[in-house]
């Protein structure tokens, strides 16, 4: 015999777990620049050379590169390497025939120096050998750059987390913890320098070739969650 129940069976509620609660959040990005001052040039110069026969160049430009990084290892320069060397024949078109008329070669090298030194080892470049200088930019050192990238991330920090305190306070809300933060880039690298291009020959005993720095500027981004 079945025996019937005396009365209704009610189902308990269970709690929510926690992943299955619902949190609101806010979500704010911050921005934080710094300005640093650039202390070191960035220096691609070389030699060029042209001649009828393609072993005359090369010696030349050889004999003549040589003199230039002799120099430049002489004053103890940072990052000094070969950035480019080239050898081609040289034509000259008449009536829409082309004619070799002999060879041109170059090496070009690229350095770092300190600014204030900049300007007088160029000079000395160009009577050691140099031709051609290609390009000068400036770059603030490796330490003060890490150093920057740490206060810009403060700034980012402090201007997403003033966000989020106006926003809530607007609507009449309080934060309360962050929950996830997320660092924008943080692997990017530093933006380049804008290249300040050389606008005469050097000559003679001209005055030393002025060289003049400027500021290099730094930015970071953070994003944060905050729970409300």
């Amino acid at each position: 015999m079945l025996l019937g129940l005396s009365g209704p069976i009610h189902a308990q509620p269970q709690r929510p777990t926690i992943s299955e609660r619902q949190y609101r959040v806010l979500s704010v990005t911050g921005q934080g620049i710094e300005n640093i001052q650039t202390t070191e040039a960035q220096v691609r110069l070389g030699v060029e050379f042209q001649g009828k026969t393609a072993e005359a160049v090369q010696q030349q430009v050889a004999s003549r590169s040589a003199a230039v990084v002799s120099l430049l290892k002489s004053r103890k320069v940072d990052k000094l390497e070969t950035t480019g060397i080239n050898l081609r024949p040289n034509y000259s078109s008449n009536n829409g025939q082309r004619r070799l008329v002999g060879y041109r070669g170059s090496n070009v090298v690229s350095f770092r120096v300190d600014i204030a030194s900049a300007g007088a080892l160029m000079d000395d470049a160009v009577k050691a050998g140099a031709s051609r200088i290609d390009n000068v930019s400036f770059v603030a050192a490796e330490d003060a750059i890490a150093t920057a990238q740490k206060q810009a991330l403060t700034k980012a920090t402090q201007d997403a987390q003033a966000q989020a305190r106006a926003v809530l306070s607007a609507l009449n809300l309080s934060p309360q913890d962050v929950i996830s933060i997320q660092i924008n880039g943080a692997n990017a690298p530093v933006p380049p320098p804008v290249p300040f291009q050389a606008t005469s020959m050097l000559r003679g005993e001209a005055a030393s070739t002025p060289v003049v720095g400027g500021e290099q500027t730094v930015r970071a981004s953070v994003t944060l969650h905050i729970r409300y």
